[in-house]
């Protein structure tokens, strides 16, 4: 039977953060199934999943610590099981951008959780423009459930930025 586990692991950037923990992976008998890899500033971020045999999951839960000692890592672990995908209909891309302002992920996130609106990504940054000015960039993508008008949400999406003066963009990815 295969056991899974997600790994984080975050920390002062340097080169072989990533060689060590894939290392540690396969040297424990796992198998990294998912991973996803950031730069914050100048802080490492990394978030992996691996399977194996129960014993393998228990050898790199034991050996992780120590690791994240002589690498100087704040990392959590948790079990878990196989993702099960649920069936939505279709899923959409969402982009905003404009002016960088306090607020703008609590309004969005508030706007799809009021919904009921499965999140599948989030990204934002903001970014300084040569005048001196902040413009934020938050992209979504989201899963629709068959209940959805999806019409009617493309322009509640497209009411909420213009309440909030951003520019928007929306892609339909399946149908």
């Amino acid at each position: 039977m295969t056991n899974y586990l997600v790994v984080t692991a975050m920390g002062s950037d340097r080169p072989g953060i990533v060689s060590k923990l894939a290392r540690l992976a396969s040297d424990c008998d796992c198998d990294i199934v998912d991973s996803r890899m950031a730069l914050f500033g100048n802080e490492f971020t990394l978030i992996m999943m691996v399977s194996g045999s129960w014993t393998a999951i228990t050898k790199i839960e034991t050996a992780l610590p120590q690791l994240s000692v002589e690498m100087e890592l704040l990392t959590v672990m948790k079990r878990t099981s196989r993702h099960t995908p649920q069936n939505y209909v279709s899923r959409i891309e969402v982009e905003f951008h404009g002016k960088d302002q306090r607020g703008t992920m609590k309004r969005i996130t508030q706007f799809l959780a009021d919904r009921s609106l499965d999140l599948a990504a989030v990204r934002s940054n903001a970014e300084e423009t040569e005048a001196g000015d902040s413009i934020q960039h938050v992209f979504l993508a989201i899963n629709i459930p068959e209940k959805v008008e999806l019409d009617k949400l493309e322009k509640s999406i497209h009411e909420l930025a213009s309440e909030m003066s951003l520019a928007c963009q929306i892609k339909r990815m399946q149908s």
